[in-house]
């Protein structure tokens, strides 16, 4: 976006509400989201006082003048002069001088909060958990060895049997090699995956249930771990059968207004909504910790396994739930190569 003040600022590239006002407060330059944030035009906008649509009036005094003096100040005792919504506003002094003034809304910063302390629990779980695997490594090892010497000295049945014992020894091996591999912060080897048509393979065919899909075909192959998101999906997919939908629908789409840390390009949205048993309240603001279930027979680990996942990817996991309408949302940063 151009200016009045002729410098260029691209505000359309920022996935937040900025505005780029003089130390008094006139307002130069904004971008769409602030518009659509403060329900403003543009045209009523520019020259006008920040103050004459954010208050208190003296805060938004305060915070100008420190950044006039260089100094970078934040606050979250704003709100909107019309609707008085709540807001956190960062004030910051640009190299010509201006000060771009950035708004968060309360909702938002206590979401990324909220993603901040579920990444953390998730790191102290998985150490925790890498700890037992790594227990479990060895007696497995001995395990299979005994297996595979009884398999070389018989035959006939016996010999299925103990065939049948390693096979399911391997995939228990399989299950703990794949989780030492993700431990906290992991370094995840990416490939190109087809998100569609990972989606409809992990979708099974479930009597009484009604699956829609709604994929935006402008979506190209995607980098992504392939195996540790199929887990993901599957467990979404397993959760909305088990919530006794019979309405499933799968929808991808790319984002622009989604904020994912080190990250300001595009967003992947994978979103799954379901008819279902509403997710009940009492552990909604903690469904995403180990072991956290609504569940009769559940042990509480699909979720977190979905967060952990996603994280992985440098992404989030968003969650909405009310009667007869459970959605979440994976958004995973656009990588292409």
């Amino acid at each position: 976006m151009q200016s009045e003040t002729g410098h260029n600022v691209k505000f359309s590239d920022l996935p937040v509400a900025c505005l780029l006002v003089d130390k008094v407060g006139e307002i130069f330059a904004v971008n769409i989201l602030t518009q659509v944030h403060l329900n403003v035009s543009e045209k009523r906008l520019l020259h006008k006082n920040l103050a004459d649509f954010i208050a208190p009036k003296d805060e938004v005094t305060k915070l100008l003048a420190k950044a006039a003096g260089s100094e970078t100040t934040s606050s979250d005792v704003f709100y909107t002069v019309s609707g008085h919504k709540p807001y956190s506003l960062y004030f910051s002094q640009q190299s010509d001088g201006f000060i771009s003034v950035v708004m968060i809304a309360e909702g938002n910063r206590l979401e990324a909060e909220m993603q901040s302390r579920r990444h953390e629990m998730a790191e102290a779980v998985s150490r925790i958990a890498l700890e037992r695997a790594h227990e479990i490594k060895n007696p497995l090892a001995a395990l299979r060895g005994a297996t595979q010497l009884l398999s070389e000295q018989v035959s006939g049945d016996p010999l299925e049997i103990a065939q049948h014992m390693l096979a399911e020894i391997d995939r228990i091996k399989e299950r703990v090699d794949g989780f030492l591999q993700v431990g906290p912060r992991a370094n995840v080897k990416m490939e190109q995956v087809n998100i569609h048509l990972l989606i409809d393979d992990v979708i099974r065919g479930v009597e009484g249930v009604r699956v829609q899909r709604s994929y935006d075909p402008s979506i190209p192959a995607i980098m992504c771990h392939e195996r540790r998101l199929r887990q993901a999906i599957e467990n979404l997919w397993s959760n909305a059968i088990e919530a006794e939908s019979d309405l499933i629908i799968w929808e991808t789409r790319i984002e622009h207004g989604v904020v994912l840390a080190d990250h300001t390009g595009p967003v992947l949205s994978i979103k799954i909504t379901s008819n279902g048993d509403e997710i009940p309240e009492h552990i909604k603001t903690k469904m995403f910790e180990p072991y956290v279930t609504g569940k009769a027979r559940g042990n509480g680990l699909g979720l977190s396994i979905v967060q952990q996942v996603v994280q992985e990817h440098g992404g989030k996991v968003v969650v909405n739930s009310t009667l007869m309408r459970t959605s979440f949302a994976m958004y995973l940063p656009l990588r292409i190569e």
